[in-house]
């Protein structure tokens, strides 16, 4: 997975895309990894957020509902 790619294909249709990686949640043990599209000027009622254990789980539950809202998006894997 490009996920450089999906993050620019999104930007590039007004979607802002955080990706973070949490140290303390890490050493915790918790789903490190978070996710957050918001979709402000051009979609307004678009938030998109998921906390996992990697970058491929964020993906795999974010990915649908970005579509969901009418967004071209790589698909997984590609």
């Amino acid at each position: 997975m490009d996920v450089v790619r999906v993050m620019e294909s999104l930007a590039e249709q007004g979607v802002t895309v955080l990706f973070k990686a949490d140290g303390e949640r890490m050493r915790e043990g918790v789903g490190p990894w978070t996710f957050v599209a918001s979709g402000a000027p051009f979609h307004e009622d678009l938030l998109v957020r998921t906390g996992a254990d990697s970058v491929e789980a964020c993906l795999r539950v974010c990915l649908p509902r970005l579509r969901a809202f009418g967004l071209d998006v790589p698909e997984f894997g590609a």
